[in-house]
């Protein structure tokens, strides 16, 4: 029962992710309605700036509701906190289902865009506290996984629902992942962190199918209390005169050395970017998430009925829409699979090339012509599926797994607001790189940003398959591979 009791709580805490699939790709198929004079639902048609605003604003919403994500689920606990974090999206449906004006529609989707922001942030932190290790990499990838979901689902309801009944559906399913978060046990280190520790005992008990006075309860109850304690790897900075103290035992926790005054006014910020593994963690992930977002999956997704349209003109937008979900979902769910059994860096290498393969072939099949477009189209398709193998949700796994608990809320929320910039200004800035360089100059570019990824991930990400948070963290301190 224990292992179901993770799936449950791992898929409920991530039906955020669902809703946010959901919001995405919404203007595939509206976009065309709002820009219309003659089929409108809008008081007056959206301009050129407010049909670009409707792709983005998301991202840019994300960026505020990820902000306020540690603090809601700091003060709210991981049950509360996320129903509350859940909010936005019934919000922001609500708002666009009375709407009638293009004004009102950007701000519904901004609100939106707070919603998505905690889904990725939220879901894989509360996995990673109640995850055990056989199966932490399978139910890292859930979020991920939610999200291609939501994308199929929106594709599909766009294709054969009205305006109004895709809007209701939306509004239907925001209400049910608030919800879902009502079944939920509280994560175990949220409980130790308010010195609740018989419920911290209880609720591992409950994730593990174990008795409370189990000793693999008890265990488990031990290591979190000694992870919890603020790590005395800050103390590096004394004791760096001392030659023969070792690297690896200055990422340790050691508490009995440490002074309480100590542990009071330890600064996770500090701890982040002073301790060498927190930092190097940090800026290996933080390149990874940047170059994901750079290889211009999310584009492709958003403006997906218009690509396919000049692409393979041929071929029915509305079926490649829902092809596209559907190979998100099979790449998705075959990273599911393969996380922790090929290892995390295999997949991350071996998808990068692929997608390199795919994009700089697409660049060129559009350029010059040589193939039919259902060719191309068919490209997209492996491309994205290649996409979800490992690009699209290893760096999300890894975000779960290579910081101390002592940081792992600060470095997720940074990490997530620089993918967000990063979604923000790619949406944005993909209509201008269509405009100046063309469609076949987009999918160059981002074939130069898969080759990189593929360098970084070669050579810089460590193997974390099957290893605890002290060993990942003994691995980034000595740089291995």
């Amino acid at each position: 029962m224990g292992k179901l009791h993770q799936i449950h709580t791992s898929i409920s805490c991530s039906f955020s992710s669902l809703l946010a699939g959901l919001l995405y790709v919404w203007p595939s198929y509206t976009l065309e309605l709002f820009k219309d004079s003659h089929t409108t639902l809008l008081t007056a048609p959206m301009t050129d700036v407010e049909s670009s605003l409707l792709g983005s604003l998301p991202p840019l919403g994300a960026m505020v509701g990820t902000a306020l994500t540690g603090v809601v689920i700091g003060k709210f606990g991981r049950q509360r906190g996320g129903m509350l974090l859940g909010l936005p999206f019934v919000v922001s449906w609500a708002m666009i289902n009375f709407s009638s004006t293009s004004t009102m529609i950007l701000i519904g989707r901004f609100i939106g865009g707070i919603g998505c922001g905690p889904a990725f942030v939220y879901g894989p932190m509360y996995i990673s506290e109640i995850a055990e290790k056989s199966i932490r990499g399978t139910l890292a990838s859930v979020p991920i996984t939610l999200y291609c979901i939501g994308i199929q689902m929106s594709y599909i309801l766009g294709w054969y629902l009205t305006y109004r009944y895709v809007v209701w559906m939306n509004l239907a399913c925001s209400v049910l992942g608030v919800a879902l978060l009502m079944t939920v046990t509280e994560s175990p280190v949220y409980l130790l962190r308010q010195n609740r520790e018989e419920d911290a005992r209880l609720a591992i008990a409950h994730y593990r199918g174990e008795s409370p006075k189990s000793k693999i309860v008890l265990e488990e109850l031990s290591q979190l209390k000694q992870q919890i304690t603020p790590a005395v790897e800050l103390i590096v900075m004394n004791i760096e005169d001392n030659p023969n103290t070792e690297e690896a035992e200055k990422e340790k926790l050691n508490t009995d050395d440490e002074s309480p005054e100590m542990k009071t006014t330890m600064s996770s910020l500090k701890l982040l970017f002073l301790s060498p593994s927190s930092r190097r963690g940090f800026i290996v992930v933080g390149l990874c998430l940047v170059l994901q977002v750079l290889m211009g999956v999310l584009p492709v997704q958003v403006y997906a009925k218009q690509i396919f349209t000049q692409a393979a003109p041929s071929l029915s937008s509305n079926f490649c829409c829902v092809m596209l979900a559907m190979v998100l979902l099979v790449g998705s769910l075959s990273s599911l699979v393969m996380a922790d059994k090929f290892g995390r860096k295999f997949l991350l290498v071996t998808s990068s090339i692929l997608v390199a393969l795919c994009v700089s072939s697409m660049g060129i099949f559009l350029q010059t012509g040589i193939v039919p477009p259902w060719v191309t189209a068919v490209l997209i398709l492996v491309y994205c599926c290649s996409f979800m193998l490992g690009a699209g949700s290893i760096p999300f796994v890894l975000i779960g797994e290579c910081f101390m608990p002592e940081v792992q809320s600060l470095a997720t929320v940074l990490l997530i607001e620089l993918a967000w910039l990063s979604n923000f200004s790619i949406v944005g800035v993909f209509p201008f790189m269509i405009k100046y360089i063309g469609i076949h100059g987009s999918f160059y570019t981002f074939a130069c940003c898969a080759v990189s990824n593929s360098f970084i991930s070669y050579f810089l990400v460590p193997e974390t398959k099957g290893l605890t948070k002290d060993q990942i963290q003994e691995k980034l301190l000595r740089r291995k591979k």
